[in-house]
């Protein structure tokens, strides 16, 4: 346990931070998932709709400094590719990777 005032002050400002921390962080966990489900369902307006909720979510969470702007970057990439593969629209092929028919 802390002793110095300081020291007592930083620990009560780390749990107030860590507490909000994951409040957003599950913020965007339910975001992803409600994304996911409507592409599970098929549903692709309530996807796009949803899509970009998370994205918004993502970008000031990592604007805040509570996640890395990578991972906002990945979480809005992964689920535009899967909102784009059940809106009919064929997944581009990866870079530098041929596709073969057998």
């Amino acid at each position: 346990m802390p002793h110095s005032a300081s020291a007592k002050k930083r620990h009560r400002q780390n749990l107030r931070d860590r507490e909000r921390n994951r409040q957003v962080k599950s913020v965007i966990k339910t975001s992803i998932r409600k994304v996911l489900e409507a592409v599970s369902a098929g549903d692709t307006d309530l996807a796009r709709e949803q899509l970009r909720a998370a994205a918004k979510t993502a970008d000031r969470a990592a604007a805040k400094g509570t996640i890395h702007r990578n991972r906002a970057a990945r979480i809005k990439s992964r689920l535009s590719a899967r909102v784009k593969g059940v809106s009919g629209a064929a997944a581009p092929a990866a870079k530098g990777r041929k596709t073969t028919t057998a």
